[in-house]
C-alpha cells in the first residue's frame, strides 16, 4: 500500500483538528483543582478568596469569564494575575487528552533551534571563506529582505485604502491590552542588544539576534586561526549540524500529530468565531488577501525572474514547513523544517541556507510588516482619522524598520504596531481593536514570513551560481 505523503497527512490532521475543536469548545470554571494550580503559581490568598464567589459557575466563553474577573478584581491585580487565573480555570477534558501532543511537538522543535542555528551558521560562515564573500552574501540577503518587505507593505497599504475596512468598525468591540508601551525599545537599545553580554544567557533566553551575531563572528574567525585548528573546528561543527538534521528529520515524522494537538486547542479556545468574523470580516479579508497577493504573485515572480527557478516546484517542496508555520504561528519553531526542505528538496547548499534562513527567521518579516501597515491604517479609519500622504509614507517606512527590529522584542507584532501608531499620532488603545483576531491572522502572516525566507535562500543561491533542484 502506498504511503500517504507527509504534506497530505498534515492537511488531514489540520482539517480533523478544526472539526475536533469546533465540536469541543473550551469553557471556564473554578474548581478545587483550579485553586491547587493557583497555589502553584503563587497567586495570593486574598485574590483566591475573592474568586471563591465564582465557584460553581461555568462560563461558556473567555470573554464572559474575563468580564466576571474584572468585576471582582482591581486593574492592577488583573494585570498581574489574569493569565494564571485563566489557565487554572480552563476546562476542556476532550481537548486536554490531545493538546499535550502539540505541546510536545513545539518543545521538540524549540529544542532543536539553538544547536541547529549555531552549528549551521558556524559551519556555513566558515565555509564561505573570506570577509569579502561574507560581506557580499550579507549584502544580497539584507537587500532581498528590505525589497520584499517594502513590496509587502505597499501591497497592504493599497488594499487597506481600497477596501477601507475600518470605516464603520465598532470601536466598542475592543479588548484591553496591557504593557505594550513598557516593552517598546529604542533603535539604540535594539542595536546594542544584538551584542550579547553573556552568550549562554542569550541562548537560555532565546535572544536570536545575539546568537546569530556570535555564530557569524565565531564562524568567520575560524578561518583566521591555524589550519590544524580551523579544520578541526569546521569538521566538528559540520558533524554537529549533520546530527541535528538527522534529529530534525526524526521530529518531522510526528508533525501531523503535533499539528492536530495544536490546532484543536487553538480552535477550541476561540470565542464565538461566527460573531468575530462578522464584525471583523472585512479587516481579516483585507489582510489575508494582501498576504495572498504577496505570497502567490510577488514572491513567485521574484523567484521566477530574479532567481531563474520554478516557484511552483519550490512551493511543493516547502509544503510541510509552510503548514507547520501556519499551525504553530512561529517562524523560529518552523526553522528546522524550513532548513530541511530548502536543502534536501530544493537543493540549496548549507553555505547559503545556514546564513539566510536563521537570519530571515528573525529579521525578514514580510507578513508582519504588511500586517502592521494594514492594522495601523485600519485603526486610523476606525477612529475617523484621515491620514495625510506624509503620514501614510511615515507608516510605510516605520513598518519597514519595525519589522526588522521586531525580533528583539517580546510580543513583537503588537509592540511594533504601537511604535507605528505613535509615529503618526494615533491612539495606542486602538491595538485593542485588532487583538481579537490577532491569533488567527498570525497564522497567515507567519506562513508568509517562512515562504519569503525560503524564496530568499533560492534566489541568493542562484545568484551565487548554484545548481538547484527547482
Amino acid at each position: 500500500m502506498k504511503k500517504i505523503a507527509l504534506h497530505w497527512q498534515i492537511l488531514i490532521a489540520l482539517v480533523l483538528a478544526v472539526v475536533f475543536g469546533l465540536l469541543y469548545p473550551t469553557s471556564y470554571s473554578l474548581t478545587e483543582d483550579s485553586y491547587k494550580a493557583l497555589d502553584k503559581n503563587n497567586v495570593p490568598q486574598t485574590i483566591q478568596e475573592k474568586l471563591r464567589s465564582l465557584d460553581g459557575r461555568g462560563f461558556e466563553t473567555l470573554q464572559l469569564f474575563d468580564v466576571a474577573l474584572k468585576g471582582l478584581l482591581p486593574p492592577e491585580q488583573i494585570v498581574n494575575w489574569e493569565g494564571a487565573i485563566i489557565q487554572a480555570a480552563w476546562y476542556n477534558p476532550p481537548v486536554s487528552y490531545i493538546a499535550w501532543m502539540g505541546e510536545a511537538f513545539i518543545r521538540a522543535l524549540k529544542m532543536l533551534i539553538i544547536p541547529l542555528i549555531l552549528s549551521s551558521l558556524i559551519s556555513g560562515v566558515s565555509g564561505i571563506g573570506s570577509g569579502g564573500n561574507l560581506g557580499r552574501l550579507g549584502l544580497k540577503t539584507m537587500l532581498y529582505y528590505v525589497i520584499t518587505s517594502f513590496f509587502a507593505i505597499i501591497t497592504g497599504q493599497v488594499l487597506v485604502n481600497l477596501f477601507q475596512p475600518g470605516v464603520g468598525a465598532r470601536v466598542s468591540f475592543m479588548e484591553q491590552v496591557e504593557g505594550l508601551v513598557e516593552k517598546q525599545k529604542s533603535v539604540s537599545e535594539i542595536v546594542l542588544g544584538i551584542i550579547p553580554e553573556n552568550i549562554f544567557r542569550a541562548m537560555a533566553e532565546n535572544q536570536m539576534l545575539s546568537i546569530i551575531f556570535f555564530a557569524i563572528l565565531f564562524g568567520f574567525f575560524i578561518t583566521k586561526v591555524s589550519q590544524q585548528h580551523s579544520h578541526f573546528l569546521m569538521g566538528f561543527f559540520t558533524s554537529v549540524f549533520e546530527v541535528m538534521m538527522k534529529i530534525t528529520l526524526f521530529v518531522i515524522r510526528f508533525t501531523p500529530l503535533g499539528i492536530f494537538g495544536i490546532v484543536a486547542k487553538t480552535v477550541a479556545d476561540q470565542d464565538d468565531l461566527g460573531s468575530l468574523v462578522s464584525s471583523m470580516g472585512l479587516y481579516m479579508f483585507t489582510v489575508i488577501l494582501a498576504l495572498g497577493i504577496h505570497s502567490m504573485i510577488t514572491l513567485p515572480l521574484i523567484v521566477r525572474f530574479v532567481g531563474k527557478a520554478n516557484p511552483l516546484r519550490h512551493l511543493k517542496n516547502m509544503s510541510t514547513a509552510l503548514m507547520t508555520a501556519f499551525s504553530t504561528s512561529s517562524s523560529g519553531a518552523t526553522l528546522p523544517l524550513t532548513m530541511t526542505s530548502v536543502e534536501e528538496k530544493s537543493g540549496v547548499s548549507n553555505k547559503i541556507s545556514s546564513f539566510t534562513l536563521p537570519l530571515g527567521a528573525t529579521v525578514n518579516m514580510d507578513g508582519t510588516a504588511l500586517y502592521e501597515c494594514v492594522a495601523a491604517i485600519f485603526i486610523a479609519q476606525a477612529y475617523g482619522v484621515d491620514l495625510t500622504i506624509v503620514q501614510q509614507i511615515t507608516i510605510v517606512f516605520t513598518a519597514l524598520l519595525a519589522s526588522i527590529g521586531a525580533a528583539a522584542i517580546p510580543m513583537a507584532g503588537l509592540v511594533m504596531i504601537t511604535v507605528i501608531l505613535s509615529a503618526v499620532g494615533l491612539p495606542l488603545e486602538g491595538v485593542g481593536l485588532i487583538l481579537a483576531v490577532d491569533r488567527i491572522l498570525d497564522m497567515f502572516r507567519t506562513t508568509t514570513n517562512v515562504w519569503s525566507d525560503s524564496c530568499a535562500a533560492v534566489v541568493i543561491a542562484k545568484s551565487e551560481g548554484e545548481e538547484l533542484k527547482v
